[in-house]
């Protein structure tokens, strides 16, 4: 049987501007959209785009993205697959559930380790592929989703399914075999511990208000999350802000007063203008403290 070409995947629209769906609120049209709801629609509309030699990129919630002004060419498809199954201590998640929803779910059961991850917009597909992390705010230790997958279902470079566990994913700090090989995770089961919703709680409380006193938050400016790779012994946003350029404003983007490896955007900001602003604070960073920076974010789109 062939599989079915974009054009006759039920729901596909053409031309669909991007910027709503990312926190950073920019971005250019898509070509080809679709929305898909399970990890069965998520592997047809990615069977369909290799039927017809089209580029596909699959996106979550949105974060840690900069997509172009001009769009994404090919097929985008907005992975809202979101079924989960409990058996026992573990939860297992198909990749476009919030890691947000997954909080609520399992401290509702009294099961501990994804609380480790409030206040982080990520789904779970997007938390495996960035190795998802948060520095506790004791300062005494980096959580790592790593810690707690057991298992996974992924669509292979061949296009088949296949069953892998943790150790297939080369996980590293903002790495996965994700960024090397175009694999796409379906589902997640994540290994859990007994706890009490009193204590699961109480570290949501402790991370988030570390959060609020430190980041911007979404609520205040759209952003995409920290823009630059932390170098060993020296934080991004230290350097940044060691280079004078904490507060710096481009066109609509701020370099956040609150936090200097977050770019935010002011209002109307265009991924032009982040895009020059990241290579300003590169080129000052590295005259003013020898230290290169790297982007971590993601670079999307037709630039």
């Amino acid at each position: 049987m062939n599989a079915p070409t974009i054009a006759n995947l039920p729901g596909v629209r053409r031309n669909v501007r991007l910027a709503p769906l990312t926190t950073y609120q920019i971005g250019g049209p898509a070509d080809w959209f679709l929305a898909v709801q399970s990890a069965t629609e998520l592997e047809a509309a990615i069977d369909a785009a290799r039927a017809d030699n089209v580029p596909y990129f699959v996106l979550g919630t949105g974060a840690n993205i900069i997509v172009s002004d001009q769009g994404i060419r090919g097929l985008v498809i907005h992975n809202q697959a979101s079924r989960t199954v409990f058996h026992g201590n573990e939860l297992t998640a198909e990749s476009g559930a919030t890691i947000e929803s997954l909080i609520r779910l399992t401290r509702d059961r009294s099961l501990s380790g994804l609380e480790h991850f409030a206040g982080i917009p990520s789904s779970v597909g997007g938390a495996m592929r960035q190795n998802l992390h948060f520095l506790n705010p004791e300062r005494t230790g980096t959580y790592y989703i790593a810690s707690i997958v057991k298992a996974a279902t992924v669509l292979n470079q061949a296009g088949e399914r296949q069953t892998v566990d943790q150790k297939y994913f080369r996980f590293g700090y903002d790495d996965s075999i994700l960024h090397h090989q175009m694999v796409i995770v379906l589902d997640v089961t994540f290994q859990l511990t007994s706890s009490t919703p009193t204590a699961i709680d109480h570290q949501i409380h402790e991370n988030l208000a570390w959060r609020n006193a430190k980041q911007p938050q979404l609520s205040e400016y759209a952003s995409c999350g920290s823009v630059f790779k932390k170098i060993e012994g020296a934080g991004a946003g230290r350097l940044i802000d060691q280079a004078g350029l904490k507060g710096y404003i481009y066109g609509h983007v701020q370099v956040s007063p609150k936090h200097a490896n977050y770019l935010v955007n002011l209002g109307g900001a265009t991924a032009t203008e982040v895009m020059e602003l990241i290579r300003h604070i590169q080129t000052t960073v590295k005259e003013k403290t020898g230290h290169q920076l790297e982007p971590e974010v993601g670079i999307v789109g037709e630039w």
